[in-house]
């Protein structure tokens, strides 16, 4: 099965759950740093820099006990990358999800960029959950608004992913001999042929169990001579190309592949601000292995790029979610 990112409480909603005292004394602190005049952005960053399961309760607990919702209130008070940041950090996981999907999907044309990493690569329950999510929160299908934004072999491979078809792994069903069928199918629709069948590439990358596509992976590179992301690279371009190569990532090395998102996030002219934040508050549950992949690839934390690439408040508060998964100086 594809990593879980959500907290147990998404997973299993509780709809009376306990708040421990240090969730009223966040939602407290909050409610200080924003009355009067003039924000307190020390405040709130370490009022919300915290982990999943917290964020989520603080956000539950804050509209009951404040009456008002505290992404509506970080609109309200913060503006900047800082302020997008803490808009999504005011949200459980799977809403600020939904709201990444949303400000991709806006206006002309979508952000392809910002929305597989949402999609590809996850589990069959989260999948459910972000769906779910997203049409409670925005009263329309996931599905139909991403099938009316995209096209071509790119939707396809989205739309697959948010079926939630992954099957679970079989040792009676994926066996090696499934796996040489598979390296075989998959050889057959791309280096194997003029022209790419790219229906049987992405049918065969989303619904393979990450156990099952590692052996299929073995499979080939032992009769092909390539791994499935030399072939993927050779046949596939463009977006298409990225998020296939996500999906098997995300399956195959899933710290490396974010380690390698956040890098590409600060690549070439410019930081693209959106999706570095989105890496760092998506990822929480599993920053300390992605940073130390990071470190292993790139020979720099994580810590070190964030403060080459921003600065000011929203530096300090990406600093602050970093440091309390691998302390800086750790």
């Amino acid at each position: 099965m594809s990593l879980n990112l959500y907290p147990d409480l998404i997973h299993t909603p509780d709809l009376t759950p306990e708040f421990p005292p240090e969730i009223d004394e966040a939602c407290d602190a909050i409610r200080k740093a924003t009355k009067g005049f003039g924000t307190s952005e020390k405040k709130l960053i370490k009022a919300m820099a915290v982990g999943p399961a917290e964020r989520t309760l603080i956000s539950i607990r804050y509209e009951q006990t404040k009456g008002k919702a505290l992404e509506d209130l970080m609109k309200k008070e913060c503006g900047g990358d800082f302020g997008e940041a803490l808009r999504l950090l005011a949200l459980p996981p799977d809403a600020a999800d939904a709201r990444i999907l949303k400000m991709a999907t806006d206006g002309i044309g979508a952000s392809k960029k910002y929305i597989y990493p949402v999609v590809c690569g996850r589990s069959n329950e989260e999948i459910e959950i972000l769906k779910k999510t997203y049409y409670k929160k925005y009263g329309k299908d996931l599905s139909g608004i991403l099938q009316s934004e995209l096209g071509g072999d790119f939707e396809r491979l989205v739309i697959e992913s948010i079926q939630g078809v992954e099957e679970g792994f079989d040792p009676g069903y994926h066996t090696q001999e499934k796996a040489q069928e598979d390296a075989e199918t998959f050889y057959e629709a791309g280096q194997g042929r003029w022209g790419t069948n790219e229906k049987k590439l992405i049918k065969i990358l989303v619904a393979s169990p990450p156990e099952h596509l590692r052996n299929i992976n073995q499979e080939y590179a032992e009769k092909y001579g390539y791994t499935l992301t030399k072939a993927l690279e050779k046949e596939l371009g463009g977006a298409l190309e990225e998020a296939a190569l996500f999906v098997l990532g995300m399956k195959l090395k899933p710290f490396e592949t974010v380690a390698d998102l956040i890098k590409q996030s600060c690549a070439g002219v410019g930081t693209d601000e959106m999706l570095l934040t989105a890496c760092i508050v998506r990822y929480q549950s599993i920053l300390p292995q992605v940073m130390v992949a990071h470190m292993e690839m790139f020979g720099k934390s994580v810590q070190d790029r964030v403060k080459k690439e921003t600065g000011g408040d929203y530096e300090k508060l990406l600093l602050a979610l970093l440091n309390r998964a691998i302390p800086d100086d750790a």
